[in-house]
């Protein structure tokens, strides 16, 4: 939730707009194959959910780092927020990975 409120402030540039569509299917993929990951019928397919958690991440935290934002501070702030809790959750995915492999 928190990305797609962020997403709402940003500047409306055309760059912006790409990158953030893409941001939002990123995170919302993370919470997706999260929720299919607890619901795994196989250990192999929960591990593999994992790795998609993981790799989704990674991807939450590029998008964030491209997005313009006019050097506004209050933005800024939001956006160091979410980079460190994708850069969290990528790390928490691959002790998870890493312990189930």
């Amino acid at each position: 939730m928190a990305v797609r409120v962020f997403v709402r402030k940003l500047p409306r540039t055309l760059a912006n707009l790409e990158d953030a569509k893409q941001l939002v299917r990123a995170s919302g993929s993370v919470g997706a194959n999260y929720i299919e990951a607890n619901e795994a019928l196989s250990r192999k397919d929960f591990v593999m959910r994992i790795k998609i958690c993981r790799k989704e991440s990674k991807e939450s935290c590029f998008f964030l780092r491209l997005l313009f934002l006019a050097d506004d501070n209050e933005r800024e702030s939001a956006r160091a927020a979410l980079v460190q809790e994708a850069t969290e959750l990528t790390s928490i995915f691959g002790a998870i990975v890493r312990r189930s492999e």
